[in-house]
């Protein structure tokens, strides 16, 4: 709709995980180059971290377009929410071998032989776990058992595990230390900065064959506000960006404006943080709460009664009190 009007061949801010549109910023160079090493010289378990929308996905699918160039045979799996014995059918099917009907001993099996007569021939297989985060802690410990196909100087399988910071958080659990201390490459992807983020709206505009100047489409004080309320986040940058070009192109502006993306910030609810809700008592934390609230007003009751008939508590405990009498 605007791509005419703004001299652009293809929309810049889409916010699908494209390869094409990758932003080269040190953290993202560092972690891929952590993936393709780790991967090429059979290092294991590699690790990657970063917030929603920090662009993790867009490493996973830039470092499977580079292993599509040799001869890596990959497993992706996006859907983490698995049981045991259908996340290993899940693997082995994507590897394209037969699962149909076969138990959890089966399919360790053929995995098994799969990844081994490949690294007899000298390939490489890799399993890739997006979403990570979301494994549960069985699932994890049966991932770090495939990892036990090695020979005394390599690991037959490569695993990535690709999650939000939860994900080390979990790693960080005891039940899960044998898994930590078998990851041989870890990295972590950050927002990005004031500078970045003004050099990622620029290579998306030149990408998407934008002739102009992106300094007149996005001036520096538009871009400080993509950054205050996208908090560096490329995702957020994308939408923000995107319905920022619609709403200029509706009123035919040559520059987006700064108070263009105050309203879309305000469209889109980016300064509403919902802080997490307190639990609430259970049924029996509330009775007990009454029960004991009313029994601290009954003991008050008896100490009044008991100091007006016959002066002060102590006093007529010493002086003969009945034995079921509490002494205060």
């Amino acid at each position: 709709m605007y791509k005419a009007f703004y001299n652009l061949k293809r929309s810049p801010f889409e916010i699908t995980p494209d390869p094409f549109f990758l932003f080269p910023t040190r953290r993202h160079n560092e972690a891929l180059a952590a993936l393709y090493y780790g991967v090429r010289r059979h290092k294991g378990f590699v690790v990657m971290t970063g917030e929603v929308g920090t662009g993790k996905t867009l490493l996973v699918r830039c470092l499977l377009q580079l292993l599509n160039q040799s001869n890596v045979a990959y497993a992706y799996v996006f859907n983490s929410r698995l049981s045991p014995v259908e996340f290993l059918q899940y693997v082995a099917g994507d590897f394209g071998l037969n699962v149909a009907g076969k138990n959890k001993s089966e399919l360790l099996l053929v995995l098994s032989n799969y990844v081994i007569s490949r690294h007899q021939k000298k390939l490489t297989t890799v399993l890739v776990v997006d979403e990570a985060h979301h494994v549960s802690a069985e699932v994890l410990e049966e991932i770090r058992l495939l990892t036990n196909l090695e020979t005394t100087s390599e690991k037959l399988l490569q695993i990535l595990l690709v999650g939000q910071p939860e994900l080390d958080e979990k790693l960080d659990s005891v039940e899960l230390r044998q898994l930590k201390q078998r990851i041989a490459l870890r990295s972590q992807l950050l927002p990005l900065d004031l500078a970045e983020t003004g050099g990622y709206i620029q290579r998306r505009l030149q990408l998407a064959g934008g002739t102009s100047n992106s300094a007149v489409l996005f001036p520096a004080e538009t871009v400080a506000r993509v950054h205050r309320h996208s908090r560096g986040i490329p995702r957020l940058i994308n939408t923000v960006c995107e319905n920022a070009l619609i709403t200029a192109y509706a009123r035919q502006a040559r520059s987006v404006t700064p108070d263009i993306i105050e309203d879309i910030a305000a469209d889109f609810r980016l300064g509403v943080m919902h802080q997490p809700k307190a639990e609430p008592f259970s049924t029996n934390e509330d009775g007990d709460a009454r029960r004991a609230a009313k029994t601290l007003l009954l003991l008050h009751d008896y100490l009044q009664k008991l100091q007006s008939s016959q002066g002060e508590p102590r006093a007529a405990a010493a002086t003969g009190a009945s034995k079921h009498e509490p002494y205060i």
